[in-house]
């Protein structure tokens, strides 16, 4: 491996290792379903996140405020309640990392592919 791949291999691996918050967040299926709610449904106050989820409210309070610790969503108050919306970014960046992985795997499978044709 060259020094700019190994140096340019660890800036990713860097970058990853900020990002694993996010991936972890998004591993329980509790908060995909409330990201992906609000993905769909935009900004909802709890009450409306809580209609037809098979956990409790204050399971939802608990696991938006797991996902506001990661940045992806932002709650803010409106009257009595508080309004829960999305926060892009997070999903934007954590999006371009599994691009950059799957390019670079298909360049592995790639130099396999030759190695193993030659």
């Amino acid at each position: 491996m060259s020094r700019s791949r190994s140096a340019e291999s660890k800036l990713t691996g860097a970058k990853l290792t900020n990002a694993a918050p996010v991936f972890a967040a998004l591993g329980d299926a509790t908060r995909l379903r409330v990201v992906a709610r609000l993905c769909v449904d935009g900004p909802q106050s709890i009450t409306r996140l809580s209609d037809g989820a098979k956990v409790t409210r204050q399971a939802i309070t608990k696991h938006l405020h797991a996902l506001a610790g990661v940045g992806l969503v932002r709650g803010h108050r409106h009257g009595r309640e508080v309004i829960w919306e999305l926060q892009p970014e997070p999903l934007e960046t954590a999006h371009r990392y599994l691009n950059q992985i799957s390019t670079e795997w298909d360049t592995a499978i790639g130099r396999l592919r030759a190695f193993v044709e030659d």
